[in-house]
């Protein structure tokens, strides 16, 4: 693969390598066709490869397997299923921005890597994005987006909150990837959230410097200055809490 910056999308079949997921991902597709009236489809788990000049990043969540999270790249973490039983390590989460890391089953992953682009600005905002990626509890549809949150759902939102076409991507022929239309529905609203606050910020700014004619603020004043950099901020900053630096966490827990 290339080492020049870029970022790459990688199709997993649910359960690659582990007979229990597997098993477990059919019975639930099999439930879910059965709903809809429509064929079984194959299920898949998605996650992500992104270069930088910095080195080689991989993006995923993952069960946690022990509570040395620093040493792959952990930035959050959330629940499974309930908040009530993320209190249990077994049933939480993690969201990895691994540096050097892996991807578990990768040699079995399906039309994959997908190039989605090669673009050095976007692989970084990727990586920037991941510290505000949100938490809800895996499973649910707590952010009332129409469909479960899951694995998918991050690096959809990741995608689409970047500025990445997510429209263009396709599962696998033949299968399905049950809450990638979450992370786009949550995305979209952010942004549209973004958007509101920065017009209404430039609204109060324009009204502050009163009607045609009348004598305007200095464009260099500390107030200005302020205003200036607020706006700045609501229609770039991504939507989310402070971003930890990679090794750190944050968690969905309740304290």
């Amino acid at each position: 693969m290339s080492a020049e910056p870029g970022v790459d999308l990688y199709w997993l079949p649910l359960g690659a390598g582990g007979r229990s997921v597997r098993l477990n991902g059919r019975v639930f597709e099999a439930v879910a066709a059965r709903l809809e009236r429509r064929p079984p489809r194959d299920l898949y788990h998605s996650a992500l490869e992104v270069r930088v000049p910095e080195g080689r990043c991989v993006i995923e969540m993952t069960p946690i397997p022990d509570v040395n999270g620093g040493e792959r790249g952990v930035v959050a973490e959330g629940a499974v299923g309930s908040r009530w039983a993320g209190r249990f390590r077994i049933f939480r989460y993690e969201v990895r921005r691994w540096f050097g890391g892996i991807i578990p089953d990768a040699d079995e992953a399906v039309d994959s890597p997908q190039r989605l682009t090669d673009d050095p600005d976007l692989a970084q905002r990727v990586l920037d994005l991941v510290a505000h990626v949100p938490t809800p509890v895996w499973g649910r549809d707590e952010l009332r987006a129409g469909e479960m949150w899951n694995s998918n759902s991050l690096i959809a939102w990741l995608i689409a909150r970047c500025g990445l076409s997510a429209e263009s991507i396709t599962v696998p022929a033949g299968g399905r990837a049950p809450g990638w239309r979450s992370g786009l529905a949550v995305a979209r609203r952010e942004a549209a959230e973004l958007q509101v606050e920065a017009t209404a910020h430039q609204a109060r700014a324009v009204s502050e410097n009163g009607p045609s004619g009348s004598p305007r603020r200095r464009a260099n004043s500390p107030r200005s200055r302020a205003c200036a950099s607020a706006s700045s901020a609501a229609v770039y900053a991504p939507a989310g809490p402070t971003p930890v630096g990679n090794g750190a966490q944050r968690s969905s827990k309740s304290s």
